[in-house]
């Protein structure tokens, strides 16, 4: 339970690190940050019950998506500015170093492995976007309409 919260802590000082290093308002930090963390978890949570890789990366990234939408409006600010910092404890990072290692030292095959990591991982963040982009705008759209039909 510890060291779950240590790594909760951790996702929260990454991504406001991240925010602080480029730069977004400071009112926008601990949204960010929460927002990060929040889908960090989702994303622990799912790898722990064997979703796969690609799959734990989609579903946290269109959680970013969304809560990135919510915090935007009411904010009044930009969606990417809680989208980008958020994104930083998915970023495969870890697989990318052991790629470019794998390659320096003569193993292609272990580098080719992690290169197949790391665009699965990519592709599924960037899909994930997109997917939550759609809800997002699906859901505008359906209040809209409820909101037309009331009048």
């Amino acid at each position: 339970m510890i060291i779950m919260i240590i790594k909760l802590c951790f996702a929260f000082i990454a991504t406001v690190g991240f925010g602080i290093i480029i730069n977004i308002p400071h009112r926008a930090l601990l949204v960010a940050g929460s927002i990060g963390t929040i889908t960090w978890f989702i994303y622990w949570a799912l790898i722990n019950l064997n979703f796969g890789i690609a799959l734990t990366n989609l579903l946290a990234s269109v959680a970013i998506g969304i809560l990135s939408d919510i915090a935007a409006r009411r904010m009044k600010m930009p969606m990417l500015i809680f989208n980008i910092p958020s994104l930083v404890p998915l970023v495969p990072g870890g697989q990318a170093y052991q790629m470019v290692r794998n390659i320096a030292l003569g193993n292609a095959a272990q580098g080719m492995r992690f290169l197949t990591e790391v665009i699965e991982i990519t592709g599924s963040i960037a899909i994930g976007f997109l997917i939550a982009e759609l809800l997002n705008k699906l859901w505008k759209k359906l209040l809209l309409k409820r909101a037309s039909k009331g009048m």
